[in-house]
């Protein structure tokens, strides 16, 4: 396998990582209700030391429960609002397709992304206080910026390398005859 083969085969497989990882984000968001009581099922049953360690991760958790328990019972239109944040992952997902293909031409999309990811810190810092969110809550929503431009940072990195072996030869009659 050629150097350039071997390079392009490396960065769809950070992509496709990447992008599976969206796919998730987004899907995890339609079933909040559900998932938040069965994370508390979970984290209440006796095996888990959750609620001797971490108290106020279970206060947490219970809180986050009751108020969607109460938005789904009385004000079930205030959850559409998490219906279009899974769409919005998905959406994004779908646009790293295009580096899939063509990494050098849609390096934009990768930029965009590490961009994206950056501006979860403000965000949260900015927002978390605003919404009484836990600073230690924003923290992990934070980790999601740190963590999601890790392999976007590879991906760039691995991008710019292919981009220097310069265009792919086209096809023609010295590469049939060679």
């Amino acid at each position: 396998m050629s150097e350039r083969r071997a390079l392009l085969r490396r960065i769809r497989v950070w992509l496709a990582v990447f992008i599976v990882c969206l796919v998730l984000s987004g899907l995890t968001a339609f079933p909040l209700v559900h998932e938040l009581h069965w994370a508390e099922d979970l984290l209440r049953s006796s095996a888990s030391p959750v609620p001797e360690h971490f108290p106020a991760l279970m206060e947490w958790i219970t809180r986050v429960r009751t108020g969607l328990d109460e938005a789904d019972a009385k004000y079930p239109f205030v959850l559409y609002g998490t219906d279009w944040l899974a769409f919005a992952h998905l959406v994004i997902a779908v646009a790293f397709h295009g580096p899939y293909r063509d990494p050098v031409r849609n390096i934009w999309v990768i930029e965009f992304g590490m961009i994206a990811c950056a501006g979860i810190i403000p965000l949260a810092l900015i927002c978390g206080p605003i919404r009484s969110i836990p600073f230690w809550w924003s923290v992990i929503d934070m980790s999601f910026g740190v963590f999601g431009v890790i392999p976007l940072l590879v991906v760039h990195r691995k991008i710019k390398r292919l981009e220097a072996m310069g265009p792919v030869p086209a096809p023609g009659p010295a590469a049939a005859t060679a």
